[in-house]
């Protein structure tokens, strides 16, 4: 009986030989057959179980070897128990070299590498932990960005929808004000000044002036009761009533009286009563009902400061025209002054040409004066007209940008598919390095700025995400790096490009700058917006589910 005992652990042993190399999701392909045979994996082959891990290749495919070597371009997993599995290549089995990924020493020979998985493993844990910190950290940061672009986008709907509405506004005003540019471009300099001898014309002007005389002196009274109130304050803070002045006392009261304010010398009296202080209890209501009346028809103090000027800047020609246009038509449905109305339509032709040319005669023999056209491009009417169609330019310049950014917020090659980029657009990173100082605006351009005086060089503008075809669109390292190409070109040599590599972390910062080749640089930074939420297949023992897929 104490050789069966013997022997089971010697079968467990072998058994485990068989097994050396094999990944935990491969362990059940490798056991022998009742009649003690094994099946390559590809199946192309059947030998004894005794050959399996033997130091001899016997399967096309290898697989009889995963923990010899034995067979080149296999893969040999390392258990490191306490630490976490990863694959290095069969061709470091048993060199007589200690593989920092095999921290158990299972690819070489007992006694060549020791175990110090548990020593790795805690250090391990440790920056796992710290980086997940971080992540975590990150990861409510990155959420607020997703907030962000959900808000800009209904911002930017908002102002295409307004800019829409305001677009079909400022047409129907260029169209207007066109009209009355080329109306007013037709008349004659004589015909306009006639037009500007009305009355109407000449009492608009006359109040204009008016109002601008008012308004200058206004300003004056208001500079001078300023520097006035200045001179009574100081007076009223600074005499001495112990000199018995009556004149610069009566001064002082009268000034308290009129501001409402109780006297300087009873100011902190807690003691003095309103009474006594000399303020009269109805002295508010008494400088109330000392206020003019406004009526609804008037201006308030408020809008004479702001809408008086826009008022004495109006245009009086374009106003005039309107008013000559306003005076001269013809009321809705009325035909009382259209003898053609009253005509029948065959007639009417003839009635059209014999009034042109009673026209034409009236105005040659000078009866009534005829409208001769000139260019008045220099009018303040055309300039209006100008004014209004860069407005409505504008208006439209500004929808497509709104437009355009709509369709970014959420592109996958844009700003993200959660719009986690959208809220450092425009973001300015900044380090300084030697005589330099290195800036790079997210999506925008990176430059090389002297600290001591010189040129700043454009080191490109923003390109593209990662470019590698090997690499999906969407992935962390898609948003991993960024291309800025096309800047300032180096002298005698190429033009100078950034390659931008980003990683998780708490802040927007821009930490190394290295010139790999002439003009060539490499930024490395951090952001939030890379930090995705942790999932349940993390943080738990400081473990990644796929962390031991390190190396094939």
């Amino acid at each position: 009986m104490l050789w069966l005992l013997l022997l089971l652990p010697l079968q467990a042993l072998g058994a485990a030989e068989k097994t050396l190399g094999v990944p935990p999701d491969s362990i059940s392909k490798y056991v022998p057959s009742k009649s003690n045979t094994w099946t390559c994996l590809d199946g192309s082959k059947e030998i004894p179980w005794d050959y399996v891990n033997d130091d001899a290749c016997d399967c096309a495919d290898g697989s009889d070897e995963p923990g010899t070597g034995a067979c080149p371009n296999q893969p040999f997993y390392c258990k490191n128990e306490g630490h976490v599995g990863s694959f290095i290549p069969s061709s470091r089995v048993k060199d007589g070299l200690c593989e920092p990924n095999c921290c158990d020493g299972s690819d070489e020979r007992p006694g060549v590498c020791n175990n110090v998985c548990q020593e790795v493993g805690q250090v391990y844990r440790k920056k796992v932990e710290e980086e997940n910190k971080i992540r975590k950290t990150g990861s409510k940061i990155r959420s607020t960005y997703i907030a962000y672009a959900h808000k800009e986008k209904k911002r930017l709907e908002g102002v295409i929808e307004t800019s829409a509405a305001e677009i079909a506004i400022q047409e129907k005003e260029v169209v207007r004000l066109r009209d009355i540019a080329e109306r007013s471009e037709s008349l004659s300099a004589a015909a306009l000044e006639l037009k500007q001898q009305s009355p109407l014309y000449i009492s608009l002007i006359t109040h204009a002036n008016a109002l601008k005389s008012l308004q200058r002196e206004h300003k004056k009274y208001l500079q001078r009761e300023k520097e006035l109130s200045n001179i009574l304050d100081a007076l009223r803070t600074g005499y001495n009533p112990n000199y018995q002045d009556m004149a610069v006392l009566e001064a002082v009261r009268g000034w308290e009286e009129i501001s409402g304010l109780p006297h300087i010398n009873d100011v902190g009296k807690d003691s003095v009563s309103d009474e006594e202080a000399g303020v009269q209890e109805d002295t508010a209501s008494e400088v109330a009902e000392t206020k003019e009346d406004v009526d609804d028809e008037m201006w308030s103090a408020e809008e004479l400061e702001k809408d008086l000027d826009d008022l004495l800047n109006s245009d009086y020609v374009t106003l005039l025209l309107e008013h000559d246009e306003y005076v001269q038509s013809v009321p809705e449905g009325s035909v009382l002054f259209d003898i053609a109305s009253y005509l029948p339509d065959s007639i009417a032709p003839q009635y059209e040409e014999f009034k042109d040319t009673l026209l034409s005669w009236l105005v040659n023999l000078g009866i009534i004066k005829g409208e001769t056209p000139s260019s008045t491009d220099t009018s303040r009417s055309r300039q209006a007209l100008t004014d209004a169609e860069n407005r409505l330019n504008s208006i439209k310049k500004e929808k497509e940008d709104a437009e355009n950014d709509l369709k970014e917020i959420f592109n996958i090659h844009g700003y993200g598919l959660e719009g986690q980029w959208k809220k450092l657009d425009g973001t300015c990173l900044r380090t300084e390095v030697g005589d330099y100082t290195y800036e790079v605006c997210l999506f925008g351009e990176a430059k090389q700025i002297p600290n001591k005086g010189g040129s700043t060089f454009s080191l490109g503008k923003f390109a593209s995400w990662n470019p590698s075809p090997d690499v999906k669109p969407g992935d962390d390292t898609y948003y991993g790096k960024q291309i800025y190409n096309r800047g300032t070109r180096c002298w005698n040599g190429p033009e100078r490009n950034v390659v931008l590599l980003l990683s998780c972390g708490t802040e927007n910062t821009l930490n190394s700058v290295v010139e790999l080749e002439k003009c060539e640089y490499q930024f490395t930074g951090t952001t939030p917006a890379l930090c995705r939420p942790l999932d349940s297949s993390e943080g738990k023992n400081g473990q990644n589910a796929n962390a031991g897929k390190d190396e094939l």
